[in-house]
C-alpha cells in the first residue's frame, strides 16, 4: 500500500508539473478554459482521478479556477501570481504602489545588467505595442504592453524580482486594459522609448526616473477610494 501511494503521489506531481509548464509557456493564456478532465487524462495518458487531484492542487495554489458546471480556467501563470491575486483582490491602488516600487528598481537594474538580446526584445515589443495602438487593437496592445514591462524586469536578470513583477502585472492587467479603452481617443500611448533609451545607454538613474514617472501617472488615474 505505501508503495502504491508513493507511485500515485509521484504521478500526480508529474501531471501538476506538465499543467504548470503549459500555463507558463503560454499554451493556455490567462482567462482561457483548459481541456476537460477526460481530454487531459487521454492526452497525458493518466487516469481521471490523477488529473482531478492535479487540477485541485493547482486551483488551491491559485493557478487555476474551477467553476462548477463551466469548466476550469487559467487564473495566473505561477503560484506567486496566484497568491498576489488572492492577496490584492480589489486593492488595485495598493498593487500599483508595490508595482511602482518593484518596477522602478527593475528598470534601474536592467540598465546595468541587460544584454544586447534583452535590448532587442524590448525594442521589438515596443514597436509591436505602438503598432497595435495605431491599429486600434486595444486588447492586443494591453497584452503587449504587459509583455514589455515584464521584459524590462527580465532584463534585470533577477528571477525573484521578475516573478514578483509578473504577478503584479497580471493583477492590474485588466484595469490597465480598461484604462486604455477609456483613453483610446489619445493619439499616442504612454511613451516608453525613454525607458528603453536609458537602458540602452546603461543609465540606471534615468531608467528608474522615467519608469517612476509612468507609474506615477498610472497611479493618478486610479485615485484612492473614499
Amino acid at each position: 500500500m505505501p508503495l502504491s501511494s508513493t507511485r500515485r503521489t509521484g504521478l500526480v506531481d508529474q501531471v501538476i508539473e506538465q499543467l504548470r509548464d503549459a500555463v507558463r509557456q503560454g499554451e493556455w493564456a490567462i482567462g482561457d478554459r483548459i481541456p476537460t478532465e477526460p481530454e487531459l487524462a487521454a492526452s497525458l495518458d493518466v487516469g481521471r482521478n490523477t488529473v482531478r487531484e492535479a487540477v485541485r492542487a493547482l486551483a488551491h495554489s491559485g493557478l487555476l479556477d474551477v467553476r462548477q458546471g463551466q469548466g476550469t480556467y487559467v487564473r495566473a501563470t505561477s503560484e506567486v501570481s496566484g497568491a498576489l491575486r488572492r492577496l490584492c483582490a480589489s486593492r488595485l491602488r495598493e498593487a500599483l504602489h508595490v508595482r511602482r516600487l518593484l518596477e522602478v528598481e527593475a528598470a534601474r537594474l536592467a540598465a546595468t545588467e541587460r544584454t544586447d538580446d534583452d535590448l532587442a526584445v524590448l525594442r521589438r515589443l515596443l514597436d509591436e505595442r505602438d503598432a497595435l495602438w495605431s491599429q486600434g487593437d486595444l486588447d492586443a496592445f494591453a497584452r503587449t504592453d504587459a509583455a514589455f514591462h515584464l521584459a524590462v524586469a527580465k532584463a534585470a536578470h533577477n528571477d525573484v524580482l521578475s516573478e514578483l513583477c509578473r504577478g503584479l502585472t497580471e493583477v492590474v492587467a485588466s484595469s490597465v486594459a480598461t484604462t486604455c479603452r477609456a483613453d483610446a481617443h489619445e493619439p499616442e500611448p504612454a511613451d516608453h522609448r525613454s525607458v528603453v533609451d536609458a537602458i540602452a545607454a546603461r543609465d540606471a538613474d534615468r531608467a528608474a526616473r522615467h519608469t517612476r514617472e509612468f507609474l506615477d501617472h498610472l497611479l493618478a488615474r486610479h485615485p484612492a477610494e473614499r
